[in-house]
């Protein structure tokens, strides 16, 4: 670690980017991850509690409560409200996090669908077939929907508690994967474990479904408009005899994702300012709704629903559900018992085999053009933690069975879900326990990953720090009033001690909030022109409190330029397009606040901390180093080139700008 970084200030330890700014994927993975702790508790309680007493456990969650005002309510049990309402939260949620990643995740390039669709649809074939085949000619086949759906939830959240060993293209495979099959479960819990269907209550919740689609086109940004109709869409199911879980998917991949556009944060900051400039409660509000509709709705209902689903909701569902009267003489007959076998063999190894194989399949059939992100242990990881198929595996066990069946159906779910566990957990320690290249290999897989950046890194073009040519680009838009702008540069400088690494300024000032910010931008391309922009990019960043055009002069002069053509340049704005240039690219590689990072053409979500950003770049030197090269490598780098355990320093002071003076205007 380099002198600079033992002068680090103590907020790199946890940015307020950390705490605030983390991207919707890596939060929801760390939300799963605490509430896998809950929802295993609650398993346990409800396996104690069933085995202390079971006749006190069925008793209470078959409490009658009733909802309504006077004759017209719903009158359920405890357990239903909670299997057939709350849950509907539950793939809400799921719904929701799969639209974000259809609009701007990976899969917003459509030709990947084509994995998640077929692994996903064979993921539930295989186990079914297996079932069926324990069960062959039995009552009991009857229940083959139990063996099919792989609890997403849980299985992220196992995965986040094994840590670091996973990586995260792992986590996202297995989300976008097993939302086919998460989709296929309610489709057959709807229409194969429902009671008989009633036409015009399901014409009202097409309706009322149809209405809510019509409110996402027509940007009705109000969280009202989607609860009110959520309910019909869900009370209507309910009537029509469809079980009304369903509902929460549709809902959830109905509402768009998308990155506030910076003219909508600025019309939110003109209304913050407005309501300090004259505190009244009709601008306080006004300024509420204005930050409010920034967001996308995606966004804003994952962030309120997902808290309670992950830490009371499917808790509360494995608690009502998980519970099983464990003694010898029903374990000595469930674990020879058809049921048992078919859910526990059809998980166990038929999702392994479902994922290996249909990566494979997928893989040979395009000739490579459709491949896994990730590499073949990681596929194997994936396959294994598939294997967990608690949350929908108990949801259709309670339609399909009753009495010593349901006990059977249960037993091997929860059976599946301590086995499949344990062999991800083994597959995964066995990979790190080979050399690092192979590891990388086998985890990471193919490097060709879909690009954020537009336009790609031109080093006639850009302000490069570093080598001209290198194996990682760090990208940043910056803004030289932005606060966080000056904190991150500290850590921009140690990274840059890594000489496997350039670093490329793209201008982005918010005006809005940043009265200088444009000016001094301008200042850093006119004094590109005299060959000294990395100079004076250091001195705006030291001073950002002093951004007039007398300072700009005056860190002008002390740099030795040509003052007179600097001070002209600045008052004719000649380099007003050049600025303008950068800001249309961020505004097409959807940057809307300062700083944010892309790593070889990928945006960096997260903290901007030095661990946080040498993790980030540690992983995508691992793709740079195995096989193909990424779409913005020049054809000039060899991976080889570049060792792991490079550590020569380049000092800062020399590090070429390789924008020519006549470029730097535009």
């Amino acid at each position: 670690m380099s002198d600079v970084a033992a002068a680090l200030p103590r907020w790199q330890g946890k940015t307020l980017w950390a705490r605030d700014r983390a991207a919707p994927l890596r939060e929801f993975l760390r939300t799963e991850a605490a509430s896998a702790l809950l929802l295993v508790a609650g398993i346990v309680v409800a396996l104690v509690w069933a085995n202390i007493s079971d006749a006190s456990y069925e008793s209470f969650w078959h409490s009658r409560f009733y909802l309504g005002v006077g004759s017209a309510g719903i009158d359920q049990d405890l357990r239903t409200w909670l299997n057939s309402g709350l849950m509907t939260l539950f793939f809400l949620v799921v719904g929701l996090e799969t639209r974000r990643e259809l609009d701007l995740g990976d899969l917003r390039e459509r030709r990947r669908f084509v994995l998640p669709i077929v692994t996903g649809l064979l993921g539930m074939a295989f186990p079914v077939a297996i079932y069926l085949a324990f069960n062959a000619g039995r009552a009991s086949a009857h229940g083959w929907g139990v063996a099919m759906s792989t609890d997403t939830a849980l299985a992220l959240g196992l995965l986040a508690l094994f840590g670091r060993e996973v990586p995260d293209r792992m986590r996202v495979f297995v989300l976008t994967v097993f939302v086919v099959d998460d989709l296929g479960a309610l489709l057959v819990i709807a229409f194969v474990y429902s009671d008989k269907i009633v036409f015009m209550p399901l014409v009202l919740a097409i309706a009322a479904f149809a209405l809510m689609l019509v409110s996402v086109r027509f940007h009705l940004q109000r969280r009202s408009v989607f609860v009110v109709l959520g309910i019909v869409v869900w009370g209507a199911l309910r009537a029509s005899g469809v079980d009304p879980v369903v509902a929460g998917l549709a809902i959830g991949l109905a509402v768009p994702a998308y990155t506030p556009s910076r003219s909508a944060l600025e019309d939110a900051t003109g209304l913050v300012r407005r309501f300090r400039e004259q505190p009244t409660p009709e601008l306080a509000r006004t300024a509420r709704q204005g930050l409010t509709a920034a967001l996308s709705p995606n966004s804003r209902l994952q962030s309120f629903y997902h808290p309670w689903t992950s830490f009371l909701i499917v808790p509360l569902f494995a608690l009502a559900n998980a519970g099983v009267v464990l003694n010898g003489s029903f374990l000595a007959t469930a674990y020879t018992a058809p049921i048992t076998l078919g859910v526990l063999v059809g998980y166990v190894a038929g999702k392994p085999i479902a994922v290996t194989f249909s990566s494979w399949l997928v893989t040979r059939l395009t000739h490579g053009q459709v491949r896994p992100p990730i590499g073949r242990a990681a596929v194997l990881g994936s396959g294994t933690i598939a294997g967990i198929g608690f949350t929908a595996a108990l949801l259709i066990a309670t339609r399909a069975f009753t009495g010593q069946d349901l006990a059977e159906a249960k037993l091997g779910a929860l059976s599946a879900v301590l086995i499949a566990a344990g062999l991800t957990w083994g597959v995964l320690r066995v990979t790190q326990l080979l050399p690092a290249d192979r590891r990388a290999r086998l985890l990471l897989g193919d490097t060709r990953l879909i690009q954020d950046l537009i336009p790609a890194v031109d080093p006639e073009h850009d302000h490069i720090r570093g080598p001209k040519q290198a194996l990682i680009t760090v990208i940043e838009f910056g803004d030289f009033e932005c606060p966080y702008c000056g904190q991150a540069e500290p850590v921009v400088r140690d990274i840059l001690t890594d000489t496997t690494i350039r670093y490329v300024w793209r201008q982005l000032p918010l005006t809005d909030v940043h009265p200088r910010a444009q000016l001094a931008a301008e200042a850093a391309e006119a004094a590109a022109a005299q060959g000294a922009f990395w100079p004076m990019h250091d001195l705006l960043l030291q001073h950002q409190d002093a951004l007039t055009i007398a300072d700009l002069t005056r860190y002008a002069e002390s740099l030795g330029l040509d003052a007179g053509r600097f001070s002209d340049e600045i008052s004719r704005h000649v380099y007003e397009t050049r600025v303008a240039q950068d800001v249309e690219s961020a505004d097409l590689s959807g940057v809307s606040g300062t700083p944010t990072f892309f790593i070889n053409g990928q945006r960096h979500y997260g903290a901007f901390d030095l661990p946080t950003l040498t993790e980030a770049i540690r992983v995508a030197r691992e793709r740079a180093v195995t096989g193909t090269a990424p779409d913005w490598a020049p054809d000039e780098v060899d991976p080889k080139d570049f060792p792991d355990d490079a550590t020569e320093e380049a000092p800062l002071d020399e590090a070429a700008d390789d924008s020519p003076a006549e470029d730097a205007a535009g």
